[in-house]
C-alpha cells in the first residue's frame, strides 16, 4: 500500500507541515498584532501607526509592515504627491482574521480573569 504523501502549506516560499503553524507565522513577530489591530480601524499612514503602537522602533515597523504585505494581509498603497504619502489598510484576506482577533482578545481577557496566578506565574518564568 503507498502511503499518501503529507500535505504541505506554502507561504512566501517557506513550507508549512500544518495549517496552523502556517497561521501562526502570520501573526510571528512582536507587532503584527497590534498593527493589524490598528489597521481595523481603519487606514493609517505610516507615522499613525508608529505613534499609536507604543514601543515600536523604525525599524521593526518597517519590517512586519513589509512581511504582513508579503503574505497578503495587508495593503500600502503609495500616492504620488510630495512629500510622500503612502497608507496601509486591511486587504480582504486580512478583514478575515477579524473573527480571530476578536477571539483571542476574548481568550486573553478570560485566561487573566479566570487564570490570574498561572498567568503570573507563567510570565515570571516560574
Amino acid at each position: 500500500m503507498k502511503k499518501k504523501p503529507a500535505m504541505r502549506y506554502l507561504l512566501n516560499g517557506k513550507e508549512y507541515p500544518c495549517p496552523i503553524e502556517l497561521a501562526v507565522s502570520v501573526f510571528a513577530g512582536r507587532w503584527k498584532v497590534s498593527i493589524i489591530c490598528q489597521l481595523f480601524k481603519g487606514k493609517k499612514r505610516y507615522g499613525e501607526l508608529k505613534k499609536n503602537i507604543i514601543g515600536v522602533n523604525h525599524k521593526m515597523l518597517a519590517e512586519q509592515l513589509r512581511e504582513l504585505e508579503e503574505a497578503g494581509i495587508i495593503k500600502r498603497e503609495v500616492y504620488p504627491v510630495v512629500p510622500p504619502k503612502v497608507e496601509y489598510e486591511l486587504t480582504e484576506l486580512g478583514q478575515g482574521l477579524g473573527p480571530v482577533i476578536e477571539y483571542l482578545r476574548e481568550w486573553g481577557e478570560h485566561f487573566q480573569t479566570e487564570a490570574p496566578e498561572e498567568s503570573l506565574s507563567t510570565a515570571h518564568g516560574s
